[in-house]
């Protein structure tokens, strides 16, 4: 990964300099000479990469690397900031103190210039002794270097077509879908992609396919080719074309002396002749696919090719007619029968007692195999030489060992992580710090895509040069990019996606997860620390990790008595500090809590999140950290915002949506974070005048404006904005003036949230939403008697949230005629509270797809007409007292995929069980969530 942290480190120094140029003046030469040295070393890193875990010299050289790029980009950033902000105090001086200023500027730019001279031979002696070692400059990516690991694991792991393994679970009906898509006559498909995570048994179905009887007696010719990460397209096209043409001898030696043009053109040929199927197994990328295509014929022929990858973008082959089969993990009973038959193949022999007791140890240790057929056949090799109980019960103990590393049983499995990580050694090196990242979150724990894309840019992971030339995107837009690379690799897993088709969060594997952390701590790319105490040393997890601690995870326990341990040495060098479990964690003592933060110099992310302490303070000194670029209280019951937070000139987010009932007063110094990007404003706060925000050209995200504390005339100036959340207090004086002068700035506004806090603020509210047409989501809380007549006309309006807005009955009528309306949620009186009756008519909501209806007590029934919502496919009811039976109209839902019902009436509940009256009406849905009744 050090190519990937030299890579990334130019990239912000680059960027810096850019920008800052004017603050560096003094020591540019420096600045380019270390640039240049960096250059230099980046082509022996990828050898070097690759070599770490054969020479512990080539480790510690290449983890000496990590810490001299960090190390320079920290000096160059921390110097360029100091003259920024001399230059700007400068003017307030008097001529006297200019000059000593100017003289102690002068002393700080010859220390700085030796300091950065000093890194810069530090890492020439690096490139050095990698020369020494025997490591090679590789200037083209794909190029291989000598002899590696790598080479020698694709070795053990490459696939025969001949090697047909017993004791197979889980995939009869995978293997019958794909035969029948192979061998079928009519609509047939040019490719049959495989997809799935390592370990998934993609290998194992394709031979199943490879040797089914009806696939034998349909096809005439076979080839089987397993394509390694260092393959060569020459001798692949030679192995399938002497498979498919069954040559002997003296045709083996006429391919060979073919050349690349001939060999492909006669494989080509034979394609497009006879009747073939060929096997293509383990294609990682598609420029390993564009390699090899010219020689398949891209024609309407009898041929097909099976591919098995580990990456959706391979799987989906775009210009060629794919059919995309995604593997699923095994159940839990086929999960069990996979153990059996590897772990216990004589269940006859053994005790009834016995055999209860193992399937009860055996169950336990599945649940961290997830499914995985790799895992539980690594798991099972290891128990069939167990056979007592009390062996099994210590597997059990440190199942999560012998599954990762396979320890016991090197000689015939390879650990699953050492499987899983070809993913990460595949991962192109700008995805490879993203995807460690993922290493902060704990066990299960859900990502929020966007804090987690946010968290990416402020480290410094993403940068606009990875978007194609002329794109406007932002590097938000380039995060999410990655995340979604990611999850074509099987190594992120979606969660939950938007009404615009965005993930909004997602999860990885347990097993993934494990390879991230080993990847993680071999790459000193992160600490986790799992508690804290005053006799404890906060350097408990990765004591003998090498390099210095950049990035520091703290999952807070009932045992911690403190956030941080101050005066630790590492403190100085942590750019990334983020805390887990605070929700759940009462301090002992409250007082001077957060005061170790200001030992951490360095810091660009402080996520403080969940904190319950009611006595807690953010320090002053907070405003010293000026590398921030991320800072996040959120849910916390932090009461002051220091006025020193003016001095984060980099911070990029600001999330101050602390516990709503605290009442918070915010100085006058939001306007001088020029580099905010995102600014999530606190519930309930105050100003002593009105903020001043037309200074944050950059901000993509504007929480909880006030129209009381803040100008709106000053939105006119933020033309970046895309999301707004707007707090109606009081009456607006010019409104109408003042939105047409923003009017520009207002059209390009893609999320929308207005919460009128005033009886009198509906009109008001209306001519918000009326000047953005542009919105796709749109939230609506508090009194809004009536819609704008044009709503219906907003072209891109996905996404409806009404929260107690008292609308009018005959407002339903412009809702269901939203043309492109997905996502409709209703909550807690959203129309008038003499709306006994909602009503869905025939033809209404046209494109909608999800209907969420929550907290409307005072409803009594509902109507669903045929043709109604005729794509809806998700349906939440729940807090709705009133309803005692559910429409009829229900039972037209034909796409109808999930319902949820849950704290309703215990009558509603009765009649909707299988035996009940209304069963009938929801019989059809495939999946039905049915919670507890309200008391």
């Amino acid at each position: 990964m050090a190519e990937a942290v030299v890579s990334v480190v130019l990239e912000s120094v680059r960027d810096f300099t850019i920008q800052e140029a004017k603050f560096l003046s003094g020591v540019s030469r420096q600045v380019e000479a270390a640039q240049t040295e960096l250059e230099f070393m980046q082509g022996f890193l990828k050898d070097a990469d690759a070599r770490q875990g054969q020479d512990t010299r080539v480790q510690i050289c290449v983890a000496k690397i990590r810490d001299a790029a960090y190390d320079l980009e920290d000096i160059i950033e921390t110097y360029g900031l100091k003259v920024d902000s001399k230059k700007k105090k400068r003017g307030l001086k008097n001529v006297l103190k200019r000059f000593a200023c100017i003289f102690k500027e002068g002393v700080d730019v010859h220390m700085i210039a030796a300091e950065i001279e000093n890194i810069t031979t530090k890492i020439s002696a690096l490139r050095s002794n990698l020369q020494s070692y025997n490591i090679k400059e590789i200037r083209d990516r794909d190029s291989g270097g000598g002899e590696s690991s790598l080479q020698l694991h694709e070795r053990l792991r490459r696939s025969y077509s001949h090697v047909v393994e017993r004791d197979v679970v889980g995939l009869e009906s995978n293997v019958e879908e794909l035969v029948v898509h192979l061998v079928k006559d009519e609509n047939r498909h040019q490719v049959v992609s495989v997809w799935g995570m390592g370990g998934l048994g993609k290998t194992t179905l394709a031979r199943k396919v490879y040797h089914h009887k009806k696939v034998r007696q349909h096809f005439l010719s076979f080839a089987w080719v397993c394509i390694s990460q260092r393959f060569q397209v020459r001798n692949v096209w030679e192995r399938i074309l002497i498979e498919l043409t069954s040559a002997t001898k003296e045709p083996k030696q006429e391919i060979k002396d073919m050349t690349d043009d001939e060999i492909a053109k006669k494989l080509f040929c034979v394609m497009e002749e006879m009747r073939c199927l060929v096997i293509l197994d383990d294609i990682w990328s598609i420029e390993t696919w564009n390699l090899l295509k010219v020689a398949f014929p891209n024609v309407e022929t009898e041929s097909t090719i099976l591919l098995t990858t580990r990456n959706q973008a391979v799987a989906s082959l775009p210009n060629r007619n794919v059919f995309l089969h995604k593997l699923q993990p095994l159940n839990e009973n086929e999960s069990w029968e996979l153990l059996v038959k590897k772990a216990i193949p004589a269940r006859a022999e053994i005790d009834l007692g016995m055999y209860i007791k193992k399937k009860d140890l055996g169950m336990k240790m599945l649940q961290h195999c997830k499914g995985l057929p790799l895992a539980i056949i690594v798991l099972a090799g290891v128990l069939a030489r167990k056979n007592s109980i009390r062996e099994w019960v210590r597997v059990y103990e440190n199942v999560r060992e012998y599954i990762n590393r396979g320890i016991g049983h090197e000689e015939e499995y390879e650990g699953v992580s050492r499987v899983l990580a070809l993913s990460y050694d595949d991962l192109p090196y700008y995805l490879k710090p993203c995807f460690l990242y993922l290493s902060y979150y704990p066990e299960d724990c859900i990502i929020s895509v966007s804090t987690l894309t946010k968290l990416w840019v402020a480290e410094g992971l993403i940068f606009l040069r990875q978007q194609g030339h002329g794109s406007e995107k932002t590097m938000e837009d380039i995060a999410r990019d990655c995340l979604s690379e990611l999850v074509e690799r099987c190594l992120v897993q979606v969660g939950t996606s938007g009404s615009t088709g965005t993930i909004k969060d997602c999860r990885i594997h347990d097993l993934i997860r494990d390879m991230c952390l080993l990847k993680a701590k071999d790459e000193s790319f992160l600490q986790i620390n799992y508690s804290l105490q005053e006799n404890t040393s906060s350097v408990t997890a990765q004591a003998s990790q090498l390099g210095k601690i950049r990035r520091l995870a703290i999952y807070v326990d009932e045992k911690a008595d403190r956030l941080v341990s101050s005066r630790d040495e590492t403190n100085g060098h942590v750019r990334s500090l983020l805390f887990f479990g605070l929700r759940e964690w009462r301090p002992k003592s409250e007082k001077g809590l957060l005061s170790p933060l200001k030992d951490f110099k360095v810091l660009r992310v402080l996520k403080v999140e969940g904190l319950r302490a009611r006595r807690v303070e953010l320090p002053s000194e907070i405003g010293n950290m000026v590398h921030l670029r991320f800072l996040s209280v959120r849910r916390s019951e932090i009461k002051t915002f220091p006025s020193s937070l003016g001095n984060l000139v980099c911070l990029q987010t600001l999330d101050f949506r602390v516990s709503s009932y605290i009442d918070m007063v915010i100085p006058n110094v939001i306007k001088k974070m020029k580099q905010l990007r995102h600014l999530y404003l606190p519930w309930n706060y105050r100003a002593k005048g009105k903020l001043e925000l037309s200074t944050l050209g950059h901000l993509q995200t504007l929480h909880n404006l006030s129209s009381e504390y803040c100008d709106l005339k000053d939105v006119g100036r933020l033309t970046n904005l895309r999301k707004l959340k707007i707090r109606v207090l009081g009456s607006l004086q010019n409104l109408e003036e003042i939105l047409k002068s923003t009017s520009s700035t207002l059209n390009r506004i893609r999320s929308l949230i207005v919460k009128n806090d005033t009886n009198s603020g509906e009109e008001q509210a209306m001519q918000i939403v009326s000047s953005c047409p542009g919105i796709y989501k749109l939230t609506l809380d508090g009194p809004i008697a009536e819609l704008p007549k044009e709503l219906h006309n907003y072209p891109n309006l996905t996404k409806l949230v009404l929260w107690s807005c008292g609308l009018k009955e005959d407002q339903m009528g412009i809702l269901e005629k939203l043309p492109n309306l997905t996502n409709l949620k209703l909550f807690e009186k959203p129309f008038e509270e003499n709306t006994k009756i909602l009503v869905f008519s025939r033809g209404g909501f046209p494109s909608l797809e999800f209907l969420h209806v929550s907290r409307m007590d005072q409803i009594t029934e509902l109507r669903v007409e045929k043709g109604a919502m005729p794509r809806l496919c998700q349906l939440c009811i729940q807090f709705c007292s009133g309803l005692t039976t559910l429409p009829d109209g229900l039972r037209y839902l034909i796409y109808l995929k999930e319902l949820t019902i849950r704290w309703m009436c215990r009558e509603l509940h009765r009649r909707i069980e299988e035996d009940g009256e209304d069963f009938y009406k929801i019989q059809h849905v495939p999946c039905l969530l049915i919670g507890e009744p309200l008391d």
